[in-house]
């Protein structure tokens, strides 16, 4: 690069936070994710009252007891996990500004962008942080980078939902855990769902979830059927992509199950929706339902092999939009 290039830059932008573990701080954040056209695409004058007088009061304080069960000395772990790995990939990447942004929450993407402006930074390079592609997250980022860019030249990874670094990682992650604990008598891949209807009008991220599946299996040696896909975090009462999570641990501990391994995938780092959702919550349903012992697999968070895979993506030239 000549020295009077401008720096490249890479910005690993993620979902968000609360800033505290409070229900006034979670009600923000939730009032700002869930105003998102993509998250909700209810019309406006029927979701904002249903949104404001019943769903985040009656939510935030649930909600933040729960982030309270998993806050970390740093903040939520999805904050600490994020920096943390765009610390390891920018230690990968001499030459190149390497930040971390939220799509809400802070710091925003605006707010990066602006500080990398401000540096003489004039193309950036913007990986989200969802292996698999959706509406209701990637297309989310490219709308805040849309209009975050103002004049410089961004360029957004779709996806890397088969990529062979990635599914390494996460082999590798998996086959790690049963070098230590030794195997579970299931594999459960669960992946965050989203409503049926979205992948019925197009939307190809179950189908990503599906190859991922296959792909992590080739990486680990085991056959497809080996590994079980479940989806997660259901929210309302529609029909969202099946099967559920939950459902699928109580019945395996009822035909006698009692060990099950449990990975997240669909997850960059680990996040509530692991840690307490996974980790705690679905352990006892498990238990509840017979079962012995849940263990839960770690996201890839920070570890070299991820910030590696993340790094090797920022310098390919394919795949980028």
């Amino acid at each position: 690069m000549r020295e009077d290039a401008s720096p490249p830059a890479l910005v690993l932008v993620n979902l968000g936070t609360p800033a505290a573990p409070t229900p006034s701080a979670v009600r923000r954040y939730l009032s700002q994710f869930l105003h998102d056209h993509r998250v909700v695409q209810l019309t406006r004058w029927l979701w904002c009252p249903l949104l404001h007088f019943v769903i985040l009061p009656l939510r935030s304080p649930k909600v933040a007891r729960k982030y309270a069960q998993v806050w970390m000395p740093g903040g939520s772990p999805l904050a600490v996990h994020t920096a943390a790995l765009a610390e390891a990939v920018a230690r990968r990447l001499p030459g190149w500004r390497v930040a971390h942004a939220m799509r809400y929450g802070q710091p925003s993407v605006q707010a990066v962008f602006d500080d990398l402006r401000a540096g003489g930074v004039r193309k950036i390079r913007v990986l989200p942080l969802y292996p698999q592609y959706s509406t209701t997250t990637t297309a989310s980022v490219a709308d805040a980078v849309a209009a975050a860019a103002n004049g410089l030249q961004v360029e957004v990874l779709r996806d890397y939902h088969v990529d062979a670094g990635w599914a390494a990682a996460v082999a590798a992650s998996i086959r790690a855990h049963w070098d230590a604990e030794g195997r579970g008598e299931r594999v459960l891949l669960s992946f965050h769902g989203i409503p049926r209807r979205l992948v019925d009008g197009g939307d190809p991220y179950a189908a990503q979830c599906e190859a991922s599946t296959r792909a992590i299996a080739q990486a680990l040696g085991v056959p497809r059927e080996d590994l079980l896909l479940t989806f997660q975090s259901r929210f309302g009462r529609e029909r969202w992509l099946e099967p559920y999570t939950q459902p699928t641990l109580e019945a395996l501990a009822r035909e006698g199950v009692r060990r099950v391994d449990v990975a997240c995938p669909g997850f960059a780092v680990d996040c509530l929706e692991t840690l307490e959702e996974i980790a705690v919550e679905n352990a006892v349903a498990f238990r509840g339902a017979g079962g012995e012992a849940l263990r839960y697999i770690p996201c890839l968070n920070a570890e070299p092999a991820h910030a590696g895979a993340l790094a090797a993506l920022a310098l390919q030239d394919a795949g980028w939009t």
